[in-house]
């Protein structure tokens, strides 16, 4: 087992399984797949694990033709081997790629070859995917010179890096490894930028989400307070000079997806999403569009990441469609609708104008989504027995008022699927960013909800009443939570565990 380095902060998950991948007791030649959105560290992770494996990290360049990039390849391949530049002349990309894992075959500790951003490569040399294909089946048969070792392709652009493995594709069946990397877990994100203050930690999340590629782009440094919070934005992520610019970042994460061309639907659409509508025809009338015509563009969004669909937990076909990616509805919701404003070098003015809306819009939604996550995986750090099985958000009805009512957070049983009738349910939890503390009125809305679903014949007997909040709680509130062991109160330093 290879030792993860320092540098790399969290992924102990994604190193074991990189890691099993590399051992696995297979002398055959190996294939595995990594993909993730841009700045989600794939390229820092892999190149970590080629400098332990002490194998050969191989990266396509963007708008580079065949020749320059199999030239390229080739010079690497020298490089590795200890040959001058330019000493190999090997042509086409069947040779290149067999004695690019000739040499991690004789020369490391673990013969790995990783093939980076493989999707430019795909633009100008399709035939790539086949290749290895015959490769990978020639190491099986026997057939001809035996390649070992093991290949790991990645990329950012999603939908390239799905298709290798479906259909008729050549890869389809021939992989042992599909690892998507996901952004970092809101903990791991204040730990990557070293941020005492959980209030200003939140923050800073929900505006640039775990992307760790971040980090190293903003010009500011860390925010400390609230109010420095405030200056930080408006020198990163609303100065068209820097790097996490929100208006070129979102262009340039758009780009990564060659089947995003119109993009003025496509900013339409996702407006629509950062300012709530949830279905095809919530986002049709706010863009004027038949909603038969966002088929297409939302199935793009959601296979790239930016968009989930999600489902009522409790009760079918109540699907919900939400924006997920912090940066695009940060643009969308922040830096579109002030772009005079910025262009006119007056980002102070743009930022302050948007505190309603970022508070509403933006941190409300994503402490919800917190709190939902907190409750999947830290909930018994406070609840010790108490292990959640799968988690949403529902709407339940109240006939006898004509209204319903949405929980934030619903927590099912292990033992209990997402709209099953009778379900047991063992937490109930509402999020709030407001400035307000929580008080007995809000814990009164929860044990209303509770008797309404035990009336609609779901198993409430036990469940958590949780409330979540970023200002705090009332001290009536706080003496009634420590007396009754089925009400829980999680505040910013519990989410964070501060």
């Amino acid at each position: 087992m290879l030792d993860k380095p320092a540098r790399v902060l969290d992924r102990d998950r994604e190193w074991r399984t990189l890691n099993q991948f590399l051992a696995a007791d297979d002398p055959h030649l190996r294939i595995g797949l990594l993909s993730g959105r841009r700045r989600h560290g794939k390229s820092f992770l892999l190149r970590a694990l080629t400098e332990r494996a002490g194998g050969l990290y191989l990266t396509a360049v963007r708008e580079e033709g065949r020749v320059s990039a199999s030239r390229r390849a080739t010079d690497a391949v020298a490089a590795y081997a200890g040959l001058p530049d330019a000493s190999l002349e090997i042509g086409d990309w069947e040779r290149i790629l067999a004695t690019a894992l000739d040499q991690v075959a004789e020369r490391a500790a673990v013969p790995l070859l990783v093939i980076d951003e493989l999707p430019y490569l795909l633009e100008h040399s399709p035939e790539i995917p086949g290749i290895l294909q015959k490769l990978y089946d020639d190491s099986r048969s026997g057939v001809g010179r035996p390649v070992r070792g093991r290949i790991i392709l990645c990329g950012s652009a999603m939908s390239v890096m799905h298709e290798l493995l479906s259909g008729t594709q050549p890869l389809r069946g021939r992989a042992a490894m599909d690892m998507r990397l996901a952004a970092f877990g809101y903990r791991a994100a204040r730990r990557l930028w070293a941020i005492e203050d959980p209030a200003v930690a939140l923050r800073v999340h929900a505006t640039l989400g775990g992307a760790p590629g971040y980090r190293q782009l903003v010009a500011t440094g860390t925010p400390d307070t609230e109010s420095g919070f405030d200056t930080w934005v408006i020198d990163n992520l609303l100065s068209p000079d820097i790097g996490v610019f929100t208006r070129t970042e979102t262009e340039y994460l758009l780009r990564e997806d060659p089947r995003i061309t119109r993009r003025t639907l496509y900013y339409d659409v996702l407006t629509a999403l950062a300012r709530g509508a949830s279905s095809p025809s919530k986002i049709g009338g706010l863009i004027g569009r038949e909603r038969t015509a966002l088929s297409h563009p939302l199935d793009v969004l959601e296979s790239s990441g930016y968009v989930v669909r999600e489902e009522d937990i409790l009760r079918g076909r109540h699907t919900s469609i939400k924006l997920v990616d912090p940066v695009i509805r940060f643009n969308q919701l922040v830096t579109v609708p002030r772009a005079d404003l910025i262009d006119r070098g007056r980002a102070d003015q743009a930022w302050h104008t948007s505190s309603a809306t970022f508070r509403s819009k933006i941190l409300g939604p994503h402490f919800e989504e917190l709190a939902r996550q907190w409750t999947g995986t830290h909930l018994s750090e406070v609840l010790p027995g108490l292990e959640p099985g799968a988690i949403g958000t529902t709407v339940v009805p109240d006939p006898a008022a004509r209204t319903s009512h949405e929980v934030d957070v619903v927590a099912l049983d292990l033992d209990s699927r997402p709209r099953q009738p009778g379900a047991r349910i063992r937490l109930l939890g509402e999020a709030k960013a407001t400035i307000e503390r929580r008080g007995p009125h809000d814990l009164g809305r929860l044990e209303h909800i509770r008797t309404l679903l035990s009336a609609q014949g779901y198993d409430t007997e036990g469940a958590v009443l949780a409330l979540f909040s970023l200002a705090g709680f009332h001290e009536d509130l706080m003496r009634a939570a420590a007396e009754r062991p089925d009400v829980l109160l999680v505040g910013l330093a519990t989410l964070y565990r501060s």
